[in-house]
C-alpha cells in the first residue's frame, strides 16, 4: 500500500450494500476516503462489492446485533487499513404492526439491530480511533424517533433510544476526540420505499412535509459526510433531521398550508387581546 494510501482516512459504513448506506458508501469514495461496509446481507454485499470493484472498499459480512462478530470485523478493518476515522451506524430493520401485537421476538430484533448494533460498533471502532486521535461517528436515526406515528412503537421507541444514546456517546467520548452526532432522516425515496409506499401513502407525506417531496438519498448522505468532515469539528451531540421540515411542521395541516395562496378568514385576521 502506498504512503498516501495509509494516510487517507476510513470510514466504516453499517447496512452498507444498499439504499441510504451504500449512497454513504459512494459519497465517501467520492471525498477519498477508503470504505468499509458492513451487511448481514451476504449476496448483495458482494454484488456490491462487484460494482464499484475498488481497492479503497473493503466489503464484510457481519451481523451488527452479535458483539462477537461486530469485534472480528473491526479487525479486519484495523488489518486491511491500519486506522478507522469514522463510523455510520446506519444498519437498521423495521417491523411495521398494531402496537398490540407486536411480539417479543419482533421487539428484540428491532432493538437488538437499531440500537443494541450502534452501540457495539461504536464501542469497537472508538477502540481504534483512539489510536490515531480521535474521530466522528453518525448514528442514523429516523423521524420516528422525534415524532410518535402509526405501526411504529418498536421502530420509533429505537430510534428515539438512539437518539438518546448519541447524546450519551458525545458526553462521554468527547473529551476524548470522538464526536457523535445522530442524522434523523424523514421520508426517503429509497428503492424499498417505491415498493412499499402506495400512491396513497406518498400523496400524504407530500401534503405533510413542508417541502412537498421524499428526500433523496444523497441528500441524507452529504449531510453525514458534513457531520464527519472538519467542517463540523464543534458539533457534538446534535440530531439534525434530514427531512423537509417534516418534525418542524407539527401537525402540519394540509387545509391550513393551502389557504396560504387561496383566500382565508384568518388573511386580514386582527390579532386581539
Amino acid at each position: 500500500m502506498k504512503k498516501t494510501e495509509q494516510m487517507s482516512p476510513v470510514v466504516v459504513v453499517t447496512g452498507g450494500a444498499r439504499g441510504i448506506g451504500l449512497e454513504i458508501c459512494n459519497t465517501f469514495l467520492k471525498r477519498g476516503y477508503r470504505v468499509a461496509a458492513l451487511d448481514i446481507d451476504k449476496a448483495t454485499l458482494a454484488k456490491t462489492q462487484g460494482n464499484l470493484n475498488n481497492p479503497g472498499f473493503l466489503a464484510i459480512a457481519c451481523d451488527v446485533s452479535k458483539p462477537a462478530q461486530v469485534s472480528r470485523a473491526m479487525d479486519r478493518v484495523k488489518k486491511k487499513f491500519g486506522r478507522i476515522d469514522a463510523l455510520v451506524n446506519n444498519a437498521g430493520v423495521a417491523i411495521f404492526k398494531p402496537i398490540l401485537e407486536v411480539t417479543w421476538q419482533d421487539w428484540r430484533a428491532i432493538m437488538d439491530t437499531n440500537l443494541d448494533g450502534a452501540f457495539w460498533c461504536t464501542q469497537a471502532c472508538a477502540k481504534v480511533m483512539l489510536k490515531n486521535g480521535g474521530g466522528s461517528v453518525v448514528n442514523i436515526a429516523s423521524i420516528s424517533g422525534l415524532r410518535a406515528s402509526t405501526l411504529r412503537v418498536a421502530y420509533g421507541t429505537s430510534k428515539a433510544a438512539l437518539i438518546h444514546l448519541t447524546k450519551q456517546q458525545a458526553a462521554e467520548l468527547g473529551d476524548v476526540g470522538i464526536r457523535v452526532n445522530c442524522v434523523a432522516p424523514g421520508p426517503v425515496a429509497t428503492e424499498m420505499a417505491k415498493l412499499v409506499h402506495s400512491q396513497a401513502i406518498i400523496k400524504d407525506y407530500h401534503d405533510t412535509i413542508p417541502m412537498n417531496r421524499y428526500g433523496s438519498t444523497e441528500e441524507i448522505a452529504n449531510a453525514v459526510a458534513f457531520l464527519c468532515s472538519t467542517e463540523a469539528s464543534y458539533i457534538n451531540g446534535q440530531t439534525i433531521a434530514v427531512d423537509g421540515g417534516f418534525d418542524a411542521a407539527g401537525v402540519g395541516l394540509p387545509t391550513l398550508r393551502k389557504s396560504r395562496t387561496t383566500a382565508s378568514p384568518w388573511r386580514n385576521a386582527k390579532q386581539s387581546g
